[in-house]
């Protein structure tokens, strides 16, 4: 695993606005890319750095360009009332090439409605298995005091959203190689 920020160069995106993390999985490629979208669920960290809410909540890939990325959560209450049912969504696809890459707009739930980052990932097939790489950008365009970005200077904080990511794809490692 590997994760790193990006100085990437081209002009989408600025100068030092991306977080990388990359991983080897000893899989074949359909089955990392199948694993990562329709049982997101299984691999997907729990706890709060992770997941929305204290409760636990199930996690969503709609497995098509304008679908959804989702938790799904029950509200709990107390008393006669169980609770009610919460669906918060944080990405929409927006690229789908199933089995070698998946991109997706991906908004923290406190975003303002024109507030956005981007996320890529892509499977490409190796001798020993299949290179997971994610790039996840737009931070630029998020304001600096944003909440999400934990008050750090850019250069920490995509560090940091490169190690948050190295996590997620360890954890997608470990359900695929058992």
């Amino acid at each position: 695993m590997s994760p790193l920020s990006d100085t990437s160069e081209s002009g989408d995106v600025p100068h030092g606005d991306r977080a990388r993390a990359t991983v080897l999985i000893r899989a074949d490629r359909a089955d990392v890319f199948r694993l990562f979208t329709e049982d997101i669920d299984r691999w997907w960290r729990r706890g709060l750095a992770y997941r929305i809410g204290k409760d636990r909540s199930v996690m969503h890939l709609e497995p098509r360009v304008g679908g959804a990325l989702f938790e799904r959560f029950e509200l709990r209450r107390t008393g006669a009332d169980t609770g009610s049912e919460k669906i918060i969504r944080t990405g929409t696809i927006t690229h789908w090439e199933p089995p070698s890459r998946l991109c997706f707009e991906w908004r923290a739930v406190n975003f303002r409605p024109d507030e956005k980052t981007f996320v890529e990932v892509s499977f490409e097939e190796r001798p020993s298995g299949t290179l997971v790489c994610v790039t996840h950008s737009g931070w630029s365009h998020i304001r600096g005091d944003h909440p999400a970005r934990h008050k750090d200077p850019v250069p920490e904080f995509l560090g940091k959203l490169g190690m948050w990511w190295g996590g997620l794809l360890m954890s997608l490692r470990r359900e695929v190689e058992g």
